[in-house]
């Protein structure tokens, strides 16, 4: 059954859509706000799920401190737009890098990640053709085995290394624990902590991360700051991670039926080149379908979603037109030119995704 709005935006717009519920980004952006006060950490909300500066700024305004960014190119669409404070969290190298980093430091207050010193060494080029000193927090693996350094020794290795650097400032730490994990993070900081003050520096940025720990806000001890991402539009990822429900859902894709070959098939017009082919850490099928709880979207071309059908006692019909909740709203935004916003039952207009394909 297609619902009235999802019948106006597939005749304005047609589908596949990605659609977003402001009172809802609103209300997400509230709610995480007033739970980064409490517990007394400072919001630095990471803009790579939304790209956009509109609801950057949003963020700014109802309190955040600044944002992070994980690439240079979405600090440029940032700073541009007048964000001054600005944490990117990934390692940058090489000149032409540094050359945009230094226009950036001109622009906002940078502060830049590392956790190497190949990263290290390139850093004072930039804050030498900027003017400024740059400030740099020491990345550190706290169990996701992704980026940063495995162990305190080596943590304060680089923050020394940093601060004897010209041009360079060691502002602290940037950690993302896993969500269980935050026990071993503590050991890890209060540890790396010790042997930096043991030479005469100090950690005043202390950054944890991201959305599914917002359930573990404020546990460390030590901790400044904190870097979620999603909650601005949540995601079944965040539903399952137990730091979202589905009425915090923000971004829907509407999705036309466009087949229904057999009794327990069917197509939608959504396929990995819209909902991507993220399995969102194990979930069941590639999307929600709030229409139809009980299908499944099971696998996909890269305009086809093939619905399972077996499950559900609701089925849909050729012009149907659902929606769907992604399993991971972030990569899903980064394939979209724009989205469209809403309020009830009214279209308010689109908003660019500025910052997309920003990958550099």
């Amino acid at each position: 059954m297609t619902t009235p709005l999802a019948a106006k935006i597939a005749r304005e717009y047609g589908t596949p859509c990605a659609v977003i519920d402001m009172d809802r980004v609103e209300r997400n952006i509230a709610r995480i706000q007033v739970a980064c006060d409490t517990a007394g950490v400072a919001n630095r909300p990471h803009i790579k799920t939304h790209k956009s500066p509109l609801l950057a700024q949003m963020q700014v305004a109802a309190g955040a401190k600044g944002i992070t960014c994980q690439k240079l190119g979405e600090a440029e669409v940032m700073a541009e737009a007048g964000i001054d404070d600005i944490l990117i969290s990934y390692n940058l190298i090489g000149e032409e890098k540094m050359a945009r980093l230094a226009a950036l430091q001109g622009k906002a207050n940078m502060t830049v990640a590392a956790d190497n010193s190949t990263v290290i060494a390139g850093l004072p080029h930039a804050a030498a053709a900027s003017g400024r000193p740059l400030s740099v927090v020491v990345e550190c693996d706290t169990g996701r085995k992704r980026a940063g350094v495995e162990t305190p020794g080596e943590a304060i290795a680089l923050a020394r290394l940093i601060a004897a650097s010209r041009g360079l400032k060691f502002a602290g730490f940037m950690l993302y624990p896993t969500e269980t994990g935050w026990g071993e993070a503590q050991k890890f900081f209060d540890e790396a902590l010790a042997g930096v003050r043991a030479h005469g520096l100090d950690a005043t940025m202390v950054s944890t991360g991201g959305s599914p720990n917002l359930k573990n806000l404020g546990k460390l001890k030590g901790a400044t700051e904190h870097r979620p991402g999603t909650y601005i539009y949540n995601d079944r990822m965040q539903v399952a991670a137990g730091v979202a429900e589905w009425d915090d859902c923000a971004l829907n894709i509407y999705s036309t039926v466009v087949s229904r070959a057999g009794p327990d098939r069917g197509i939608l017009d959504a396929g990995s080149k819209t909902l991507t082919s993220d399995p969102g850490g194990g979930l069941d099928g590639y999307g929600l379908i709030l229409e139809h709880p009980e299908a499944k979207i099971a696998r996909f071309a890269e305009e086809h979603g093939f619905l399972d059908l077996a499950r559900s006692n609701t089925r849909p019909v050729v012009g149907d037109v659902v929606r769907i909740v992604p399993n991971h709203v972030c990569v899903v935004v980064n394939m979209m030119d724009e989205v469209v916003m809403v309020r009830g039952e009214e279209i308010i207009g689109t908003l660019p995704v500025a910052a997309r394909g920003k990958l550099r």
